[in-house]
């Protein structure tokens, strides 16, 4: 079993895919995309000023937008391009290059974790537990995550939903998309609410 990131998997095989990734998303806000789904239901989700960790944050669409209504904002990706291009659009809020099965951030809870764009699906194959750890650990009391990824990329709901549990984590809600529409075994895209297991 490899234990290579694949999105790092493919920045090697095509070192102009971060590029091409930023500009996607540059191209689309230039068109008048709504790109600010995630960072709405998050916002909803969470009380004002909070703490919250964007995690696997790319170049910081769902963080920035979050930062600008007035929470505080940590993202953590391991894409230093990504990250650069985080910092060049939203300098005010504090980003990391980091692995997230390695998250360590001493001192620092979070009243919600944000885990959007297939961000799970990218992981090393068999290492999706150690990151949900992660987020437990990093949750205040009370506080939340929130993940959303896509069906057949590998990694199944079924496998996530055992993950979670087996970190410590409830599954407290599930959606078949950012604006909350039902879910069931059959849709294509899993966003899940989490909070620590009583």
């Amino acid at each position: 079993m490899s234990s290579e990131n694949l999105w790092a998997a493919r920045r090697r095989e095509n070192p102009g895919h971060s590029a091409w990734y930023i500009a996607r998303f540059e191209a689309m806000r230039a068109e008048g995309a709504d790109l600010h789904g995630e960072a709405r239901l998050a916002d909803a989700m969470a009380p004002r000023a909070a703490r919250i960790l964007d995690a696997g944050c790319g170049p910081g669409r769902v963080g920035g937008e979050l930062a600008r209504r007035g929470h505080r904002v940590i993202g953590v990706d391991l894409d230093e391009e990504l990250i650069a291009a985080a910092k060049r659009d939203h300098p005010d809020v504090e980003w990391h290059v980091a692995d997230l099965t390695e998250l360590d951030l001493p001192g620092k809870e979070f009243n919600l974790i944000v885990c959007a764009g297939n961000v799970m699906t990218f992981l090393a194959p068999g290492t999706a537990g150690r990151v949900l750890a992660g987020f437990r650990a990093h949750l205040a009391p009370g506080g939340r995550a929130v993940v959303g990824f896509g069906a057949g990329r590998g990694y199944g709901f079924d496998e996530f939903f055992a993950d979670a549990e087996a970190a410590g984590l409830a599954i407290q809600s599930r959606f078949a998309t950012w604006d909350l529409r039902p879910w069931s075994p059959s849709s294509d895209f899993l966003v899940a609410v989490l909070g620590r297991r009583q």
